[in-house]
């Protein structure tokens, strides 16, 4: 969902503007250049003229360069997501490639120079064709070393049941976009149309989270939660004004205090 900046007063939609906190004044783009911040503080300077001569080849051509096992990319490395269709004359070669790296079960990485950058891709098979992912340079995706997980743990057989047993009881055989649903643009979208019809927007009151601090206790009453829905959706029939059919490990059942 993408929302404008509006002016409360009148209606009209902002324009941004550039201002030089240390004159005070709106600076236009024509009296900008370009700065790198070599160390704190402390910028060396491009013209545009500079930075065009830096920029790769414009070249409309996807330069493959290898090809590696689709299971050793991590997801985490990817930016965007393309689709690919042939070139006129190229519809042969196109399915080729397709068919080939299905085949070989592998992904091709490659550069594409796009707005004068040159782009790390990989280009995988998808549906009878080719998709394209844009994706981070190496040193462009942070260390997770930096993220601190909490260190190591010993976990009891029941701790361990626990979790199975959830995983279990959701697990399916693959994952179906179809089968979720953004109800936050569901909810902006009918607040949009009550609105274009002269209504008022009520704003429910927000239900109090359960105070849960303990992640066993958390996924007992996760798991305990699943079985009856799913004990539920097999009964001939449903009680009227039942609960949810589902069950997750809510937020607020996740939280964890450690000491």
């Amino acid at each position: 969902m993408h929302f404008n900046f509006l002016h409360g007063k009148c209606g009209s939609r902002m324009k941004q503007q550039y201002v030089c906190p240390i004159d005070n004044e709106v600076v236009e783009r024509k009296d900008m250049v370009r700065g790198y911040e070599h160390t704190k503080d402390t910028y060396v300077r491009f013209t545009e003229e500079e930075l065009k001569t830096l920029e790769a080849e414009r070249t409309s051509q996807l330069e493959l360069l290898e090809f590696v096992p689709a299971a050793s990319v991590d997801l985490v490395s990817i930016e965007k997501t393309y689709y690919l269709g042939p070139d006129k004359g190229g519809d042969r070669a196109y399915a080729l490639l397709s068919e080939s790296m299905e085949r070989a079960g592998r992904m091709a990485v490659g550069k594409f120079a796009q707005r004068g950058k040159e782009n790390l891709v990989l280009v995988r098979p998808y549906k009878k064709g080719l998709v394209l992912h844009e994706v981070f340079y190496a040193d462009e995706v942070r260390d997770f070393g930096e993220v601190e997980t909490g260190g190591t743990f010993e976990f009891k057989p029941i701790e361990r049941d626990l979790a199975d047993k959830l995983i279990e009881q959701l697990a399916q055989d693959t994952f179906e976009p179809t089968r979720f649903k953004d109800e936050y643009a569901a909810r902006v979208l009918a607040a949009v149309d009550a609105k274009v019809a002269g209504n008022e927007v009520t704003v429910s009151e927000e239900a109090p989270k359960a105070q849960i601090i303990d992640l066993l206790e958390a996924l007992k009453r996760s798991v305990a939660a699943t079985t009856a829905a799913r004990s539920a959706d097999d009964a001939p029939e449903s009680a009227p004004g039942g609960g949810p059919k589902k069950a997750a490990l809510r937020e607020d059942e996740a939280e964890k205090s450690v000491g």
